[in-house]
């Protein structure tokens, strides 16, 4: 495969969110690995297709917050999910608008929440391209330190796959555990958490 055409591959592949792309990724590394593809141009190319798909999920929020509010309310854990993102959002700003990210379904709540509470672009742009820097770093690095230890591309590619499925594990056993805690919380005596009683509306962030 050309470089055109794997780099308009990996666009695809990324731009959109939900799209399994781990494997793809790690190959794009292995063969910059073999001097078959120049690894900064497949690092830009993830990391500012995966980028471009953020912000356009931002503004989609934004300008047609109603509707897309509405789909995302429409189902218990689809409205938890939102309602919790934008009370860290709230809370810990730029610092959780990057870290969201590596959570499941982390990309679209936190673009699609940041966008309703009309969170400043450049810091969410900012928040992202650093979350987006950091995953294709370690996506596509995988790959090519794999196949440069053991020259072999499939192994560079079960590598990355298997290291993306543990991040996923690692957020979503995070997220878990913050919904046990909530309860017990409550049981105590101590005030439910902002994601808790937060409601998702349209008003400006601040």
């Amino acid at each position: 495969m050309d470089v055109p055409a794997l780099c308009g591959l990996l666009a695809a592949t990324t731009l959109p969110p939900l799209v399994p792309n781990s494997a793809l990724l790690a190959a794009a590394g292995a063969l910059a690995s073999q001097g078959r593809a120049a690894l900064p141009v497949v690092l830009v190319t993830v990391a500012g297709s995966a980028l471009l798909g953020d912000v356009l999920m931002y503004l989609a929020a934004r300008r047609f917050g109603g509707p897309v509010r509405a789909w995302m309310l429409r189902r218990p854990r689809r409205r938890a999910l939102l309602v919790r993102t934008s009370a860290r959002i709230r809370r810990h700003g730029l610092p959780f608008v990057a870290a969201v990210r590596f959570l499941p379904s982390g990309r679209i709540a936190g673009a699609l929440a940041s966008g309703f509470l009309r969170y400043p672009l450049r810091k969410y742009a900012l928040g992202a391209a650093l979350a987006e820097s950091l995953w294709a770093g370690y996506s596509v690095g995988l790959g090519y330190l794999g196949s440069a230890a053991a020259g072999n591309p499939l192994w560079a590619a079960a590598i990355g796959l298997g290291v993306s499925v543990l991040v996923a594990a690692t957020g979503l056993a995070v997220q878990r555990a913050a919904r046990r805690r909530a309860p017990r919380a409550r049981a105590a005596g101590r005030p439910p958490s902002a994601a808790a009683t937060v409601t998702v509306s349209g008003r400006p962030y601040r």
